[in-house]
């Protein structure tokens, strides 16, 4: 007989400590990775020495790591949040796009001639919260009174989102003086969000602090108030929600459109911090990435800022691979998926031991 025929796979008496298979997953995303540039023909030790100087070798790629790391934090948050209710919220995408239009179309079309900056860019963010709490309005709808699943109703759409979003620059929002290019008029001036220590910090703007201070208070939120209680109780034992006379529809509403509003404030950063204006490059899929951080921190808000951080890092020195090495410009996605990959393969043998023999019995 084959000794493969007496592996068995049993699960651990006490799950190893977080860190362990925190560590674990990193070990087997950095195996996973070295056996992909090998199979590219790239030396896997020259690829992360590139990607490591492409990452913190200046000033201006830690400024952008932190500029790629305020819409991650913002959608991980937006995906944590549901997930404490056992919701899963696909659909952070969508939601980041019409965060975008809402807060577009209210600096466009909204806010009045000479506006003082801080209250029109307040707004413009206001307006992004309320477009993704909208878009996330519908599943919250269909999940809590008609037991829709949330995970197909928010994933599709995502693309009529990007849809709407592209008929708007292409066609009525088009920019009459663009010469021909897609998009919106830029925005006014005071509608953009401050960028913080320009000279040193380059792009990353007001957005970054936003995200840092909601970080904070959605964990005490969930953590020490009745509400957040009431949210836990609901993920982990609906059936005890339903015997405490837990008002179950209403708090799905209220987490999903609160999980859409996240979102919808990582898209009106981008807009009124980067871009200023409504044009292709918003739906690059920062919403997707978001489930990615969410999974990396455990559902944990405070953990959610450095595992955006972590994210971001991986795309900018991602970036250098394929401007020094000549990698495709998909091998930024492949690390992202081999690191996740990694930590689900970390999480299960943290859980799980591999034996051979005979399970004992009794």
């Amino acid at each position: 007989m084959s000794p493969w025929s007496r592996l068995r796979i049993e699960p651990r008496d006490r799950a190893l400590p977080p860190l362990f298979s925190l560590g674990l997953g990193v070990g087997l995303a950095l195996l996973l990775g070295a056996a992909i540039f090998a199979g590219l023909g790239v030396n896997p030790l020259s690829a992360y020495a590139a990607m490591a100087a492409g990452a913190f070798g200046s000033g201006h790629a830690l400024s952008e790591i932190l500029v790629k790391a305020t819409p991650l934090l913002l959608t991980g948050l937006a995906v944590a949040l549901a997930a404490r209710m056992l919701l899963w919220n696909v659909g952070c995408e969508g939601q980041l796009v019409m965060g975008g239009v809402f807060a577009a179309g209210c600096a466009l079309f909204l806010l009045p001639p000479g506006a003082p900056p801080l209250p029109a860019a307040s707004a413009a963010l206001l307006c992004g919260a309320l477009g993704g709490a909208a878009w996330a309005l519908v599943p919250a709808l269909l999940r809590a009174w008609g037991q829709v699943s949330e995970i197909l109703t928010t994933l599709l759409l995502n693309y009529v989102a990007v849809i709407l979003v592209e008929h708007l620059y292409y066609g009525p929002w088009r920019d009459p003086a663009g010469f021909g290019f897609p998009g919106t008029a830029e925005l006014p001036a005071a509608a953009h969000l401050a960028r913080l220590w320009p000279e040193a910090l380059g792009r990353v703007h007001a957005g970054l602090p936003l995200a840092l201070l909601l970080a904070p208070l959605l964990a005490f939120l969930l953590a020490r108030t009745r509400w957040g209680f009431s949210v836990r109780v609901i993920g982990l034992s609906p059936g005890a929600a339903r015997y405490a006379r837990l008002n179950v529809p209403a708090r799905t509403l209220a987490v999903l459109c609160c999980s859409g509003a996240l979102a919808g404030l990582a898209g009106a950063g981008e807009v009124l911090g980067i871009h200023h204006r409504l044009q292709e490059g918003l739906a690059v899929g920062l919403g997707y990435d978001g489930i990615i951080v969410a999974w990396l921190a455990r559902g944990n808000p405070l953990a959610a800022p450095l595992t955006a951080l972590a994210l971001g890092a991986l795309f900018v020195g991602a970036d250098q691979l394929q401007t020094n090495l000549g990698l495709p410009a998909s091998i930024g996605q492949t690390l992202e998926a081999a690191l996740l990959l990694g930590y689900l393969a970390g999480e299960f043998l943290a859980r799980h031991r591999v034996a051979f023999g005979r399970a004992h019995v009794g």
